[in-house]
């Protein structure tokens, strides 16, 4: 069974998404669902994502599955490792995945990240400390990594 649910943060609306089990993706949207179909696992989700947007949580403690190629999922991997309020660029993302110029490949996969903020691909910007690209638009970015980090990127 599907379970969906739509809360407004800060940052502007996300969909979060579960099997039961496992939250299967969190997107950021523009409005609410349609249709919701809640669970306890989804309400603990949005209860983490509270405490995050409220500076009371820095790392997600949930059950999390995703859908990808093999690839794509260690990429996603990789980025959970990135600590929360630090950023890294593309290129030491490679560097990590154990293939530098896997760079495009390793772009695109963070760009198909289907967890939003909970995996955290926001942390990942240009090598030259540029914000670049985010499914979420630039706006988002920034707005996570001023939470994480301060304000720093609010110049």
């Amino acid at each position: 069974m599907a379970f969906q649910i739509s809360r407004s943060y800060s940052i502007g609306w996300l969909h979060f998404f579960s099997n039961g089990t496992h939250v299967t993706r969190i997107d950021f949207a523009e409005g609410p669902l349609q249709q919701e179909l809640p669970c306890a696992l989804l309400e603990e989700a949005h209860k983490q994502m509270q405490e995050y947007f409220g500076g009371n949580r820095q790392q997600f403690d949930l059950p999390l599955q995703t859908r990808g190629t093999d690839f794509q999922r260690r990429i996603w991997e990789l980025l959970q490792d990135i600590p929360f309020g630090e950023t890294t660029s593309y290129n030491t993302m490679s560097e990590r995945y154990g293939n530098v110029k896997a760079i495009r490949a390793v772009g695109q996969a963070i760009g198909k990240n289907p967890i939003a903020i909970v995996i955290p691909c926001h942390r990942v910007i240009g090598k030259n400390g540029a914000l670049t690209g985010f499914a979420g638009g630039l706006p988002r970015k920034k707005l996570l990594l001023d939470i994480e980090q301060r304000g720093y990127f609010t110049k």
